[in-house]
Parts: structure tokens; sequence; C-alpha cells
């Protein structure tokens, strides 16, 4: 019986992935990816190693969760060493958890490898600290994809009328719900937000609007994408250091 390590790849710059990871990595017999994981990872792993693809676009998903989970366990049977090479952190919307849980119930061994998360990372690129003294001492962190299975959303929206910073991940698609949404349960129209496209890589692209006009200005940047509502966004035009 092999160990699965639960591994965060980072946000995207393959120069953000941990040294833990990338030790792990050069160990692997098998490297099972997502499609947010940067492929160039996959170039430091030993020869032999074999590598599957578990990516997920949108409504297309290559394998479903629960058969990635039987994979994981599959594979831990045949193979030492057994990557799961997940984008950004494994445990921030990354079902590293459900994943972990699987293998725990049949006896399989189990390491988590945090990575660092695009919920900070991303913003930080632009120019964009989630928390800054004078502007903001706490920042929330949120699903912009909930499950298509849940019939009422878990998403507190009362509570954002007075959060500091909030990050949406995975909202691009929801981006005018999402918006509305925040309008709704009272922050200004004018409130200044931030959509990141493609973060910390050569294509990251940040588009500046507020509530009211962000969706015309950032509908059809490519994901992934990463939405940032707060004063903090009016940082970008002085601290945007790596888009310039």
């Amino acid at each position: 019986m092999g160990k699965v390590y639960l591994t965060g790849a980072g946000p995207g710059d393959i120069e953000l992935l941990t040294l833990k990871a990338l030790k792990v990595i050069k160990r692997a017999d098998v490297i099972v990816y997502d499609r947010l994981a940067n492929p160039e990872i996959l170039k430091e792993a030993k020869d032999g190693c074999e590598f599957v693809y578990v990516g997920k676009a949108d409504s297309h998903h290559s394998l479903p969760q629960d058969e990635i989970n039987e994979l994981l366990y599959q594979l831990a049977q045949k193979h030492e060493v057994v990557v799961r090479l997940k984008g950004g952190d494994p445990l921030v919307f990354g079902r590293g958890g459900e994943e972990a849980l699987y293998l725990k119930e049949r006896g399989v061994k189990f390491e988590f490898i945090p990575g660092i998360t695009s919920a900070i990372a991303v913003p930080e690129y632009a120019g964009i600290p989630v928390t800054h003294r004078g502007i903001t001492v706490s920042f929330r962190v949120v699903t912009g994809h909930e499950a298509p299975y849940k019939k009422r959303s878990q998403i507190p929206w009362e509570n954002f009328k007075t959060d500091d910073t909030i990050v949406f991940l995975m909202g691009l698609h929801n981006l005018d719900k999402i918006t509305k949404k925040l309008i709704e349960v009272g922050k200004p129209k004018d409130f200044p937000i931030a959509v990141i496209s493609k973060g910390t890589t050569p294509e990251e692209k940040t588009v500046i609007g507020t509530l009211e006009d962000i969706y015309e200005r950032a509908k059809d940047l490519p994901t992934p994408a990463l939405i940032v509502v707060g004063e903090v966004v009016k940082l970008h035009e002085e601290l945007n250091w790596f888009e310039r």
C-alpha cells in the first residue's frame, strides 16, 4: 500500500511551488493532476513517472469526483508514491478533504502539502493587498461556484455588507449574479471591484470597475479568473508591479 500526497501546485507561476511539493513530485511514481496545475511542473518528475489528467472545466469533467477518489485508492495499491496535484491549495475549494476522507476510510496513508492559494497570491501579483493598514483588517474567501445540487445558496450574502475585502474564486461565470447580490444586501453601486484573469502567469490581466459596471467590462475575460471586492482595489494603480 502506497501513500497519497495531496499537494498544492500554487496559483500558476511555477516558481511559487513550495520546496516540499517539489521534493515529493521528484519522487512520485504517478501524478494525478488538475487543469489549474501548471503543466510545466510535470517536467520535474522522474523518468518513468505516470501522469493522469483529471481536470474539470465548467460543466465538463474528465472524471467525476467520486471516480477521482476511487482512482487515487486504486493507484495507492500499485504505487509507493502517489501525488495528487491541485491548483492553489488542496483544501481551499480543492476538495482535498473529500479525497483524504475517502482514502482514510480505506486504510490508505495520506499527507497534505499546502500550496500558495490564489486567493492571496493572485491579488498580490495584481498589486491588490487583501489587507492594508488603515483600509481593511480582514478578508473573506468565498466560492463563486456553488454545488449545483444545492437547492439553496450556502453563501451568507447578508454578512457581506460590512466585510472589508471579499475574494471570490471560480466566479467569473456568475459575476453578474455576484455583483447584483452585493448591491442588494447594501454595498454601494460604485463600490470598487477587480477581476483578475490568469493571475501570476504571463497572460495575467486585471480589469477594474464598480459593482455596477464590472460585468460589462470583464465578462469576456478568459478563465481562470478571480474577483476582489473592496477598497483595497484602489491600490492596484499604484502597486501593479507584475503586469507592468
